[in-house]
């Protein structure tokens, strides 16, 4: 009951505090049933969010109304992971992006959702079923010009990158998440990014950048309590690696006495820092026998490999690190191949969208040449008309001038002929008046 009032009282402080810092009803139900499902989210692996997760999805059932059966599957999801539960998993999964996909309204629960089945799918090795799922998310949020989908989907691509060991890609796909995490607006998820930067840093063995990573995410631990537990994880994961045991045990120990850190820890998280507690102390058997409680393969060989090697037993250890090898080979040339044919998929794709510009370019080159044509023939048109007037202006100059000259001449004629005719009547009145004298 203790435990239950402080949670609550967590609660009561984040919903107190001012956007865009508190916790936000993006699906907008009604304030009790939000606070039980904020309640859930904050413990969000504990067994008995699947009794809450029923009753809210029984009133979503009641009601007819989506949004109530989204917060119960989200509630349910995580608890299924960590009980192994994957073909459940799964569903849930399937059943939240089916009631989602089409709602514009609940984009940035849906972004969210996704992305949480996605680190699922990354920490059980299913790495090519989470990138196809982050592609279609950075289409989805690039078409609608949402940075919280592009955020969501850089961030499963860094840790994917991350499972590979390819970890200089994985803090460069982290830091682009940063980055479209400040322009969403979305600073609740800054200090988990920086988190997962900071455990990049620690793979690589550059302890400084991961100090500074977590000292960053620990500026939000005012407005996000619940980062504390994920902070303090990562430093004793940074201790343990320099070798610092004692600083290492020292925030095991708070770990183990904040209450949260069961309740927003999965188990096998909580088993590798366990296993590391016990290496640290000398208690190989033990750090053995519990290795065999982690949930992947994967998870079990590398502590094996570290514990053979702690006792010394170096052809155990080298037969965990030779099937940690096999492991990873068989993983990376699955991933390949499939990586491989969702790239075929998405240069066939390219393809048809580099045959469909040229189409369009074609077109619009046809167009354009129709109309230089049309123009061509219409400016050939109007030469040529204006041509054939100026012919037959000056074909009619030329008969006009014909014309008038003929006229000049026979006017000429005309007028010599008059002049000739005088001179005969002339000639004969002198004849006549001679005859008339005589």
């Amino acid at each position: 009951m203790t435990l239950r009032r402080l949670l609550l009282a967590l609660l009561a402080g984040l919903l107190c505090l001012p956007a865009p810092a508190q916790i936000v009803n993006r699906l907008r139900v009604d304030q009790e049933t939000f606070i039980r499902y904020a309640y859930g989210r904050m413990q969000q692996f504990n067994p008995d969010n699947l009794a809450l997760a029923d009753s809210i999805y029984a009133a979503g059932v009641r009601k007819d109304d989506y949004r109530y059966k989204c917060l119960a599957l989200s509630l349910e999801m995580p608890v299924r992971f960590a009980q192994h539960d994957y073909s459940r998993m799964d569903e849930t999964a399937a059943e939240l992006k089916d009631l989602l996909i089409e709602r514009k309204e609940a984009r940035d629960f849906y972004f969210t959702s996704l992305h949480e089945y996605c680190e699922y799918l990354v920490r059980l090795g299913r790495a090519s079923e989470a990138m196809l799922e982050a592609r279609a998310m950075g289409r989805l949020a690039g078409s609608e010009k949402r940075p919280s989908g592009r955020m969501y989907s850089y961030r499963i691509i860094g840790l994917i990158h991350s499972s590979r060991d390819n970890h200089h890609l994985a803090i460069r796909n982290l830091e682009e998440a940063v980055q479209y995490c400040k322009s969403a607006r979305a600073e609740q998820d800054l200090p988990n990014l920086y988190i997962l930067i900071a455990q990049e840093h620690i793979k690589l063995r550059n302890f400084p950048k991961a100090d500074q990573y977590v000292a960053l995410a620990d500026q939000y631990e005012r407005f996000f309590p619940s980062i504390r537990i994920r902070s303090m994880m990562t430093r004793a994961s940074i201790a343990y690696a320099r070798g610092d045991i004692d600083g290492f045990r020292q925030i095991y120990y708070d770990l183990l006495a904040d209450p949260l850190y069961r309740m927003q820890a999965d188990a096998d998280t909580r088993y590798g820092l366990d296993i590391d507690y016990l290496r640290s102390r000398g208690q190989l058997e033990q750090a053995l026998a519990l290795s065999d409680s982690l949930g992947t393969l994967r998870s079990r060989l590398e502590h094996k490999h570290g514990i053979y090697a702690d006792m010394l037993d170096y052809d155990h250890a080298y037969g965990q690190l030779s099937l940690l090898m096999q492991d990873k080979d068989s993983v990376y040339i699955k991933v390949q191949n499939e990586d491989l044919a969702i790239l075929d998929a998405e240069m066939h794709n390219a393809e048809l969208r580099e045959e469909a510009q040229k189409l369009k370019a074609r077109n619009q080159l046809t167009v354009m040449i129709g109309f230089l044509v049309m123009f061509a023939i219409a400016f050939f048109a109007i030469l040529l008309s204006q041509w054939q007037l100026r012919h037959n202006l000056e074909e009619m100059r030329r008969k006009n001038n014909q014309m008038l000259a003929t006229r000049r001449a026979f006017q000429k004629a005309m007028d010599a002929k008059e002049s000739e005719n005088a001179f005969k009547i002339q000639i004969l009145q002198n004849r006549k008046t001679n005859m008339l004298r005589l």
